[in-house]
């Protein structure tokens, strides 16, 4: 398997087809040759020049010498009893990410980082605990499908998935470590790789970001993508959104939800819905009251709420609802004429559960050398091991 880039030659992994055309016009080649290359590495999974059939010899033997095709190391898999499947990945500099299969009767979902790290700082999140590093370059993002196809083996056009076998990916859904806006040219160009009918050839509405709310983005996001639009936004006022979603304090719900509103209208408005995320924490944001206030707030917003009940984590005081605040707080949205969905978690055995992701971010900010330090000052003789435990990133998703 292909490994992390250690030398000059040019990653072509992460290159979109006007990416490649220029590329290859530096060469001194014809254009199109941008597309053989594109479907190769997309299409075939292929990471070997010499096996470029319908490339010169000459070409093939040019383009060992200056470009490659590489992805993130893997240094770990993990398969849930349910079919999840885990990987921890290590890119450049040292850190790790990770990457989440998840499988359905009728779907197979991938969660996709987008940032080592990230650098906002949601109060129930794990990965703004960890600080952040730096942004995922394009192959990084991208590599991330490329590789979980090559663990499954679904490059093989001649593979037949057994009845009930896990493996195809129909689903991305940009939800992992990071803020996607935030990274917005190499997510954008990722995701378009992702729905390029010359490489993974994904419907637009089955490639998804997610985001906390990073408004000017938002509103650029449809001029470079048609893909589908998520709202982490786990609070229904914006009292309560401030100590959740600090990016909140700069770009409010009003602001939030009219910029979400103008990317729909933009990319297909009336046809598609935006995904509400809502995560809930037990006696913070999970009163009926509250739910009352979502449903008034998206009363006119044409979308599907996702709720998410929040999973431990160390450096966290929050605690997961009971069943029955849970779905008392559905109840209301229902009754109110959303439609609104409990998230099921998948994955817990391996730590691959929303909010249960292992990463390792080498963290330039020390902003989780901070939070550690609080832990341990207030915990005193606390449980052995409660501040020093494996860090964890939250998946939005």
């Amino acid at each position: 398997m292909p490994t992390t880039a250690v030398n000059n030659r040019t990653n072509l992994l992460g290159k979109t087809e006007a990416q490649l055309r220029d590329y290859f016009v530096s060469l001194g080649e014809k254009p199109f040759r941008a597309k053989q290359v594109l479907k190769w590495i997309h299409q075939a999974g292929i990471s070997d020049f010499a096996a470029m059939t319908d490339l010169s010899v000459a070409l093939r033997e040019k383009l060992a010498n200056v470009a490659e095709i590489s992805a993130p190391d893997i240094v770990s898999q993990r398969d849930s009893k349910d079919g999840t499947r885990k990987w921890v990945l290590r890119v450049s500099g040292g850190s790790c990410v990770e990457t989440v299969y998840i499988p359905e009767a009728d779907r197979g979902t991938l969660c996709v980082s987008s940032q080592v790290g990230c650098s906002l700082d949601c109060s129930f999140c794990a990965t703004g605990k960890q600080g952040f590093m730096r942004d995922l370059g394009a192959a990084e993002i991208i590599g991330q499908l490329w590789l979980a196809k090559h663990s499954f083996n679904t490059y093989d056009a001649s593979r037949e998935l057994a009845d009930g076998e896990h493996g195809k990916i129909t689903n991305v859904v940009m939800m992992g470590m990071g803020e996607p806006l935030l990274n917005f040219d190499n997510v954008v160009s990722a995701m378009n790789l992702m729905m390029d009918d010359n490489a993974h050839g994904l419907s637009k509405r089955r490639v998804t970001l997610s985001t906390s709310g990073v408004v000017p983005m938002l509103d650029k996001l449809s001029e470079a993508s048609d893909c589908a639009l998520a709202v982490s936004l786990h609070a229904p006022n914006d009292e309560l959104r401030n100590e959740l979603v600090p990016i909140n304090k700069k770009y409010p719900i009003a602001m939030l939800m009219d910029s979400a509103q103008r990317y729909m209208d933009a990319v297909g408005g009336n046809k598609r819905v935006i995904t509400i995320e809502y995560t809930l924490i037990d006696q913070v944001n999970d009163s009926l009251q509250l739910a009352q206030q979502l449903a008034q707030l998206l009363k006119n917003v044409p979308c599907k709420i996702n709720l998410i009940p929040f999973n431990p984590f160390p450096l966290s005081d929050y605690r997961r609802p009971s069943n029955n605040r849970i779905h008392a707080f559905q109840r209301v949205l229902r009754e109110a004429g959303h439609i609104a969905h409990i998230r099921t978690t998948r994955g817990e055995d391996i730590d691959a559960a929303c909010g249960q992701l292992a990463g390792e971010v080498l963290d330039r900010t020390r902003r989780s050398e901070r939070y550690r330090q609080a832990q341990g000052n207030s915990e005193g003789a606390g449980p052995a091991g409660a501040a020093t435990a494996e860090p964890h990133i939250f998946a939005r998703g």
